[in-house]
This record gives structure tokens, sequence and C-alpha cells, in this order.
């Protein structure tokens, strides 16, 4: 029996600070998690063809069939957080 192999480029991604900002707004927090995985991050995966093989409540791995689509993924998902974060402390 041959193996069968095929390259693959794997994301892994947390939210920075997430102990703290659960500390100052646990509710809050929470909500906007699901609001960025509903409405940016996980239509940026499917996007880009990613599969997300692990999900730890702030951290993922995510994989792709190449590393263009993973780089160019996580790329969009940081400029779309940072936008819609931008007016917030």
């Amino acid at each position: 029996m041959t193996a069968t192999r095929r390259l693959t480029a794997i994301l892994a991604a947390d939210v920075a600070g997430y102990s703290r900002l659960m500390g100052a707004d646990e509710e809050g927090t929470h909500e906007r998690l699901k609001a960025h995985l509903a409405h940016l991050i996980d239509p940026k995966i499917k996007e880009h063809r990613g599969r997300t093989v692990k999900n730890t409540g702030d951290g993922m791995l995510v994989e792709f069939p190449s590393v263009i689509n993973a780089v160019r993924c996580a790329a969009e998902v940081q400029r779309g957080i940072s936008c819609h974060s931008a007016s917030r402390p």
C-alpha cells in the first residue's frame, strides 16, 4: 500500500490578550468573538479554501491547500478585525 501525500499549509491563530479581555468584559468579548467568526473569519476561511481542523475557543488551526491561500486569509482577517476594532479601546 502506497501512502498518499499532499502539500498543505496550517494556519495557527489565537486572540491576543483574550484572558485580559474576558476579565474586563466576559460577555462582550464572547459576543465580539462570535461576530468576528460569523461575519469575517469563517467566510474568509471558506473563500480561501480552508478547513478548520480545531477550534479552541479563542484559537484555531486551519488547513489550506497552499501557503498563498493561508497567508491571504490571515492578512485579510487581520485587516478586517483591525478596521472593525479601530474605534474600540
